[in-house]
């Protein structure tokens, strides 16, 4: 029994290494983004803009249909001197409109880049103050690493002291400063 529980006890330490101070860090970004409160919150709002603007397309879409086949009912009974300005006004309207909501579209991609380098700032200090608890000079995108140990992946802990400085990014708390970096005195 001794010794079941001395095997036990050896494979949770090889499972869960404790963290390796090591002068580089990996971070997993885009888990970072997509499984932190704040990232979470910010994917749920471009994810509800982009519905209501998908609604109001399809609205906009069946309004112009009915538009359009009136105007097509119409075209039997007016001359060609009299329905060519309807048409062009109808085609400039669909023209107006399409415009206006392929700048609606441009404006939520462009408020989802801003969310999320909001979001990327705001992680820095926290990113920061981990890698100055471990002793590390960089944290780099895992996506670069080839070939390394695990245990200098730092994104599970990166999420959860996200969540708990940042929550869902409603609010901006007082950052943390991490440590600057010692100065190297060695000749």
């Amino acid at each position: 029994m001794l010794g079941l529980t001395a095997l036990t006890t050896g494979a949770q330490t090889v499972s869960n290494p404790p963290p390796l101070r090591s002068p580089i860090l990996t971070v997993d970004e885009e888990r970072l983004f997509t499984e932190s409160r704040f990232g979470k919150a910010i994917l749920a709002a471009r994810d509800a803009d982009a519905a209501g603007l998908i609604a109001e397309n399809r609205k906009i879409e069946a309004d112009l249909e009915a538009e359009e086949r009136a105007l097509t009912s119409q075209r039997q009974k007016l001359t060609k001197a009299e329905f060519a300005p309807l048409s062009e006004a109808f085609n400039a309207k669909v023209e107006g409109i399409r415009k206006a909501q392929d700048a609606k579209s441009q404006e939520l991609t462009q408020r989802f880049d801003d969310q999320r380098r909001r979001f990327s700032e705001a992680a820095v200090p926290v990113l920061g103050q981990v890698m100055a608890e471990r002793g590390a000079l960089a944290i780099v995108s895992k996506r670069a690493i080839l070939i390394g140990v695990a245990n200098v992946d730092i994104t599970v802990e990166a999420i959860a002291r996200l969540d708990t400085a940042l929550g869902d990014g409603s609010t901006t708390p007082a950052q943390p400063t991490p440590p600057a970096p010692k100065p190297n005195t060695s000749p």
